[in-house]
């Protein structure tokens, strides 16, 4: 039944309504520090104070401001709800106010989002279960953002794509660049890891169906059926250039204009991105120097009225403290910063998977920000500039950086985001369980008391296959981390599979973070000091003994007794049974995680002539397609690669 108000009952109501309006309607309207002397009041269904918006930083300029005031009021002094001197008043408020002369631009920002669309593990607290970072989570947070201050940039930092999880792998990462069209991503820098599967399908990343066609893979072709669009933001490289045309591959920046004040973000990947990408993946590209890229375009932004400039780099730096600190800041953002130019008032990074808050001196000695947020879309950075709208200039820069938990069943989502979601979960299935290999029986991660494994002999075996050839870098060992092993290769049936058979799934699960495999000289000392570095005491801190996993071929003996950074007899390590030569070089293969220095093993950070290859799990399928049935019991020279004493 639908009830009415009677005539009478209704305009009582809304006479009590008015009223109550009005009363909230109190004080003085007051423009900054300015205290117009003028009542609010009540107008229509606002008050006046909503309508004469004064609210501070969120003009374009200081005339626009006065231009509303004087506007806004000479329509509510011809309709008699202000007299002429409150007008006055009001207008002469206005234009001895602040208001206008500043303007604070928002920036979001996240880095190193290798595809994540499901959240990246759990964390309890208070008796709660929250997510860390997940698509349907982050993309609410961000559009609730957006729609409350409209003069807000999203921007990426690089590797929004590649190393991806499955659900976004298995399908060229399509499905992440669907997720940041629907989140309103802007920017995203390149960074080396848009390049793993070349140029060309970065290219079809951006412009999909607009290159003709259905945008869809050249090989997989379109999986969910629907044509794909490519991204609806901008890919930047301004140190990318086609070495044939000389062009930038993406443009080098993108100019937003907030209100008449206009930004620019210019946008790179690391110098060394060829070191650590497989070389097809960039051939006929030439990686420019960062700082030396943005000091050029300075000039030319000048040109082009713009005088705010914001760096957005996949290159980073390591600092402790806290995801809001800057303690003990290295690495080669450092170097980056100290050689830009005084035009550039904000620096956003990525690459390192760290989260930090810096100001940095420039090549004046001037400090200005430096942010990074770490990865997953586990963090967004917010950061706010302060511009002078006169000179069209920032003045001030501030940061935060939050981490992203979200309370399991609480949390808002975003519908569009779970719709997508489930549609590549459903169509995942069938990809997920291709075999890529055969197994007689359990491969197991679980170490021997020496600390070998029989499924980390195999990966690194399958590492040093994909590795050993003339130009896939001549690889003559290959070491795996065991915290990089993340589950056994199971031998029972899993669903339809059938008992024995080694799924994609089952292999993206074991290695699931898309590390690619790089290819280094060292010299025989400094494999010693690799073999040292794994144990508790020696001078890299490791928290505790972490026994890299080596390929065949490769062996010696360590003691539990012995003293830190002593372990290892140096006559005990041999290659092909000869022992090694430590002042001789060899070529070393690890994952791109260990190459930096990862879990520890700072020694690695020190190989040179580096040379990208494929990623892991593609090495291991290759593998299993080499050898045939792997049996642990037969496996070549399984749990006899590392030899214990005491």
């Amino acid at each position: 039944m639908t009830h009415r108000l009677k005539p009478v009952a209704a305009a009582m109501l809304l006479g009590l309504s008015t009223q109550l309006f009005a009363a909230g309607c109190s004080g003085h309207l007051v423009f900054g520090d300015l205290d117009s002397g003028v009542a609010d009041r009540a107008v229509g269904d606002a008050c006046l104070s909503e309508l004469i918006d004064a609210t501070p930083n969120t003009w374009g300029n200081h005339g626009q401001f006065v231009s509303h005031v004087a506007r806004t009021t000479l329509k509510r002094e011809v309709r008699r709800t202000l007299n002429h001197r409150e007008r006055a008043r009001l207008v002469k408020a206005a234009a001895h106010s602040d208001i206008g002369k500043t303007l604070n631009v928002k920036i979001i920002t996240m880095g190193d989002f290798h595809g994540n669309l499901r959240p990246t593990g759990t964390r309890t607290i208070d008796g709660a279960t929250f997510d860390r970072g997940g698509a349907e989570y982050v993309s609410a947070v961000v559009k609730e953002k957006l729609t409350a201050y409209p003069n807000t940039a999203f921007v990426h930092a690089g590797d929004l794509i590649g190393a991806s999880p499955l659900l976004s792998a298995l399908f060229h990462d399509e499905p992440t660049i669907e997720a940041m069209n629907e989140m309103g991503l802007m920017v995203n820098a390149v960074g080396n890891h848009e390049f793993d599967e070349g140029r060309e399908e970065l290219l079809r990343m951006q412009y999909g169906n607009q290159l003709g066609g259905n945008g869809c893979h050249p090989t997989d072709g379109c999986q969910d059926g629907d044509d794909f669009g490519g991204a609806d933001f901008q890919f930047l490289a301004a140190n990318v250039v086609d070495t044939a045309s000389g062009k930038t591959l993406f443009p080098a920046y993108k100019i937003m204009n907030f209100k008449g004040n206009k930004v620019a973000f210019i946008g790179m990947t690391l110098e060394n991105t060829p070191a650590i990408v497989t070389p097809s993946g960039v051939a006929g590209l030439s990686f420019k120097d960062e700082a030396d890229t943005v000091n050029a375009l300075v000039p030319h932004l000048r040109r082009h009225g713009v005088k705010s400039i914001v760096v957005v780099v996949h290159e980073g730096g390591f600092a402790t403290g806290g995801s809001n600190a800057c303690e003990g800041v290295s690495g080669p953002i450092v170097d980056i910063v100290a050689r830009l130019d005084d035009a550039v008032d904000a620096v956003i990074t990525g690459h390192t998977h760290q989260a930090y808050i810096c100001q940095l001196p420039n090549a004046a000695g001037r400090d200005i920000l430096v942010t990074a947020g770490s990865p997953y879309g586990r963090f967004l950075t917010d950061i706010t500039l302060t511009l002078d709208t006169k000179k069209k200039d920032v003045i001030a820069t501030t940061a935060e950086n939050t981490e992203l938990l979200f309370e399991q069943g609480v949390a808002p989502k975003d519908a569009a985001i779970t719709a997508l979601i489930d549609k590549y979960d459903a169509l995942a299935a069938p990809l997920e369980n291709r075999v890529i290999g055969h197994n007689a029986d359990v491969l197991s991660r679980t170490a021997n008391a020496a600390g070998e494994s029989v499924l980390g002999d195999v990966i690194a075996d399958a590492q040093y296959n994909a590795t050993r050839d003339a130009g896939f870098g001549d690889a003559v060992v290959a070491f795996m981390n065991p915290g990089g092993i993340r589950a056994d290769i199971g031998y029972a049936q899993i669903g339809s599979e059938g008992d024995g058979n080694i799924t994609y799934g089952e292999g993206f699960t074991v290695q699931p973070f898309g590390n690619s495999l790089v290819t280094m000289t060292l010299t025989g000392a400094q494999i010693e000091t690799l073999l040292e570095q794994q144990f508790m005491g020696c001078t890299n801190n490791q928290p505790f003994n972490r026994i890299m996993q080596v390929s065949d071929g490769f062996s010696y003996t360590w003691d539990a007794n012995g003293p830190a950074c002593d372990k290892v007899n140096p006559a005990s390590i041999t290659l092909n049974g000869a022992p090694i030569d430590l002042s001789a070089s060899y070529r070393v293969t690890v994952n791109s995680f260990l190459a930096d220095g990862g879990d520890n093993f700072s020694v690695l950070a020190e190989g040179t002539d580096r040379l990208g290859g494929a990623q892991d799990v593609d090495a291991l399928e290759a593998w299993f397609n080499t050898y045939g049935v792997v049996d642990p019991v037969t496996y070549p020279t399984a749990l006899q690669r590392i030899q214990r004493l005491n």
